[in-house]
């Protein structure tokens, strides 16, 4: 039974679709059976597969979901063999209406999977950068969570709302729901702030942080326009590199078992350290600007 991951994190420009798909791309490489599910209404997931759902997929995740199709009718093949996709378009940005007034509305995609589960090593979900009712189907369906997130000095604000929202999953939809780990985005080892954030974040969550820690890099933010993962764009950038050890911690988990869980009541996230800004830090990126 495929193990299902939603990567998710209500703040929009994480790299949460660049991981997702890379992720995945490096997860196929592997020869584990992969499916990306794209529920994000831009669409930006199933075109950098070069997969433009608007124009060529008569269906997908929009029509599973409100019940029009099977979702076998609704996936597609990649370059990769291993790899397929659920695509998406504007239309999903209808769902949440749509679905407002169907019975058990946040359970449609968990309903979906039962007929594919079995059919997959690894199933990703691309949610979309909000806490609404898609992010709370993915959420509801997933067996686990990944949080993306920048090394900036805001990255933390928007975590503790989101660890609210899985509490709240938990309590009354998934309890089985854990969080896999938080990845770490758009590094730039350079930086002093980056540091200092990553170092907060390392000692807040421990083993919950993944070791791959994804750089800014230019062959990762090139390879979307070609509709290509970057392990097919560019195999020796350091972004190739980033992902490919991070799929390999990915299995490595799954085959160890479960890490402690991060707690997720209202206190534990009242508790999550500011992330100082230091004068210092940011004189010297000013001064080196200049």
């Amino acid at each position: 039974m495929a193990k299902i991951i939603a990567m998710m994190n209500q703040k929009g420009g994480v790299g949460k679709t660049t991981s997702t798909i890379n992720l995945a791309a490096c997860l196929a490489v592997a020869e584990k059976k992969t499916l990306v599910i794209d529920l994000d209404p831009q669409g930006n997931g199933s075109i950098s597969l070069g997969l433009d759902a608007s124009h060529h997929a008569e269906k997908n995740i929009y029509h599973a979901m409100i019940g029009q199709a099977p979702i076998s009718e609704c996936i597609y093949q990649t370059e990769l063999p291993f790899l397929h996709i659920c695509p998406s378009d504007n239309n999903l940005s209808g769902a949440e209406i749509e679905l407002v007034s169907l019975f058990a509305r946040e359970a449609k995609l968990k309903a979906a999977f039962e007929t594919i589960r079995a059919d997959y090593d690894y199933i990703l979900i691309d949610c979309p950068p909000s806490l609404g009712l898609l992010t709370v189907n993915a959420l509801n369906a997933a067996d686990t969570f990944i949080v993306p997130m920048q090394t900036e000095y805001l990255a933390m604000e928007g975590l503790a709302q989101l660890l609210n929202t899985v509490r709240l999953i938990r309590t009354n939809l998934n309890p089985n729901l854990k969080m896999d780990g938080i990845l770490l985005t758009m590094f730039d080892k350079r930086s002093s702030l980056h540091k200092q954030v990553t170092s907060e974040i390392r000692k807040h969550f421990g083993e919950k942080v993944f070791k791959s820690a994804i750089p800014r890099n230019v062959k990762l933010a090139e390879c979307p326009s070609f509709g290509k993962p970057i392990i097919l764009y560019d195999i020796e950038s350091k972004g190739s590199e980033a992902y490919l050890a991070l799929a390999k911690e990915v299995i490595l988990k799954e085959r160890m078992g479960d890490l402690p869980e991060v707690p997720t009541t209202e206190a534990a996230a009242d508790e999550l350290p500011e992330v100082p800004v230091i004068e210092e830090s940011l004189n010297q990126q000013h001064d080196q600007l200049q």
